[in-house]
């Protein structure tokens, strides 16, 4: 028998796997931000971006989005279990994320984090989600639901220790006997969305302060918290809630899940529809009051969707430009291809707006309640916190499009990271306020505090510096615009993202990022497309300045 030489061929060209570096030291503007703080917070940034940057984060990542969880609802004898199955890498992922204090360092964090507490901690966040975001869902949700909790302070005493330790227990126990708990939040229904005023559900008064619920909600993210901050009617109107998912006598507590929700990304995390039988809860806060309680938390999860809108951003751009580093067209490497470069330093510049702008809100939080300039940042919270979720959170389904598209075919297919990134990016967008309602959001803060917009107007001067040019007096006309017409609140919204951005890129020293960023977006002609950079910007050095080589 005649010898056969199989024949097969060599992987050339192809860009290597993205993996293998430190996500807090390969970014600039994180470093930048970070230079203030104290050296253990500096340690543990970098033994986080280094988990961030690892082929395990990664590979944890791909796993944790192969199966989506599954309801278990009955087991083998036909008793009621009620339970969410999730791939083990997404519990990997979990106790990672709240051993590094995601989800309570607001509230319990090291002491050498005071004064900077939401800065560090939105740093480790950012950096998680250009890993993966679906498990970041509860971890958001446990660190915001904390501060409604202090509208009832016996039950904020007795919770706020489980929350606190960084231990992850999956496993089904009452709550207050496990190592570590998560929480949840119940608020929309299927006949209001948003209007969470027109919920149905009803609550009844047992006494003590406590209330059995009947009723649904249309979603309710990871179900297999431990406790949920759900919205319910009392004759006084919408009230908040905690309500445990199993009782102290470890039975069931009357939440039924009638599906898990079949969504187009955020695979990893489930999401339910879910029925109240007369389910034991807690009354937190004042009866009729509960959209008042709650507005802390929703302040909170808007940030952390702008953080992680600019992290799953940063993730896909990275990706694109380490593979345009080394993959050859036509006898260059691509990032030396005229078009090609423009194209990421444009894209390289909305990251690095939008990041700037999610870490300057950071900081206004921790500056808010200090003294000399806490009134100035607490304006720039009320304000900015509706425009910033608005303008990131919006970028994100076209970049990470445009960063897909830098890969060609092997970008598309789901064997790569960017596919899942692409499905990932709108969520943010619609989930806690859709863009509409961040508008409305905006002219709320517009009719309740006017002189707010002049104090934020005035720091965005101060901070662009000699480059402000006419930028004041466009956001003044725009705020006169949106005073008379409620309907151009989504211009004003842009109007005040953009400038807020070059600002806060200004404020962190990232010059030639910031001048381009005001030459094309404050300066330059509406466009809807990435590439538009002309020569009097330096696109390399924009791009090697924003990303440099990881190896």
């Amino acid at each position: 028998m005649a010898e056969t030489t199989l024949q097969t061929h060599d992987v050339v060209n192809q860009s290597s796997d993205y993996a293998g570096f430190n996500a807090f030291r390969s970014d600039p503007l994180l470093r930048h931000l970070a230079a203030e703080f104290g050296d253990a917070t500096l340690l543990a940034l970098e033994q986080h971006g280094r988990f961030c940057g690892s082929a395990e984060a990664h590979d944890l990542a791909r796993l944790a989005n192969t199966e989506p969880p599954k309801l278990r609802r009955f087991d083998e004898k036909g008793r009621r279990l009620e339970l969410v199955d999730y791939h083990p890498a997404y519990h990997a992922l979990m106790r990672r994320s709240i051993a590094d204090g995601l989800h309570a360092s607001l509230w319990s964090g090291p002491v050498e984090e005071e004064g900077f507490r939401h800065r560090a901690r939105a740093v480790r966040f950012y950096m998680t989600a250009g890993v993966e975001c679906g498990h970041l869902c509860p971890i958001t949700m446990t660190s915001a639901a904390v501060a409604p909790l202090a509208a009832a302070p016996e039950v904020r005493e007795a919770w706020l220790p489980a929350i606190a330790t960084r231990q992850y227990d999956p496993g089904v126990k009452p709550p207050l006997t496990k190592a570590g708990v998560t929480l949840g939040m119940g608020m929309t229904e299927k006949q209001g969305g948003t209007d969470v005023r027109a919920n149905t559900s009803r609550a009844v008064d047992i006494g003590n302060g406590r209330y059995r619920i009947t009723g649904h909600k249309w979603f309710m993210s990871a179900p297999m918290s431990d406790a949920f901050l759900v919205l319910a009617q009392t004759a006084d109107g919408p009230t908040c809630f905690l309500m445990p998912r199993r009782r102290d006598d470890d039975m069931l507590n009357g939440l039924f899940i009638q599906r898990l929700k079949d969504k187009l990304g955020n695979r990893s995390n489930a999401s339910a529809e879910v029925e109240f039988i007369d389910a034991e809860a807690v009354r937190i806060g004042d009866s009729g009051r509960g959209v008042r309680t709650i507005i802390d938390m929703v302040t909170l999860t808007r940030l952390d969707c702008a953080l992680a809108s600019a992290g799953l951003m940063r993730g896909a751009l990275a990706e694109a430009v380490h593979h345009c580093r080394e993959r050859q067209v036509f006898g260059n490497v691509l990032v030396d291809q005229p078009q090609m470069i423009r194209v990421l330093a444009d894209m390289a510049l909305d990251v690095a707006g939008a990041t700037a702008l999610s870490l300057r809100l950071a900081e206004s939080f921790d500056r808010r309640s200090q003294d000399g300039d806490g009134a100035a940042e607490a304006a720039w919270a009320r304000v900015m916190t509706p425009v910033t979720k608005y303008w990131v959170c919006k970028l994100a389904p076209a970049l990470t499009y445009e960063a897909m598209e830098c890969l060609g075919g092997n970008g598309y297919v789901e064997d790569g990271r960017l596919a899942r990134a692409y499905r990932e990016a709108p969520v943010n967008a619609i989930w806690e306020g859709s863009g509409n309602v961040m508008a409305l959001d905006l002219a709320r803060v517009l009719r309740q505090d006017p002189d707010a917009f002049e104090t934020v107007i005035g720091l965005i001067e101060t901070d662009l510096g000699v480059t402000a040019g006419g930028t004041p007096g466009v956001l003044r006309a725009a705020l006169s615009m949106a005073l008379s017409d409620e309907g151009a609140c989504r211009l004003f919204a842009e109007q005040l993202a953009l400038a807020g951005a070059a600002a806060a890129l200004r404020r962190l020293n990232a010059a030639r990022a910031a001048d381009a960023f005001v030459d094309t977006r404050l300066g330059g002609v509406f466009r809807h497309t990435y590439g538009m950079l002309d020569l009097r910007h330096d696109s390399r050095a924009i791009v090697d300045n924003l990303y440099p080589p990881i190896r």
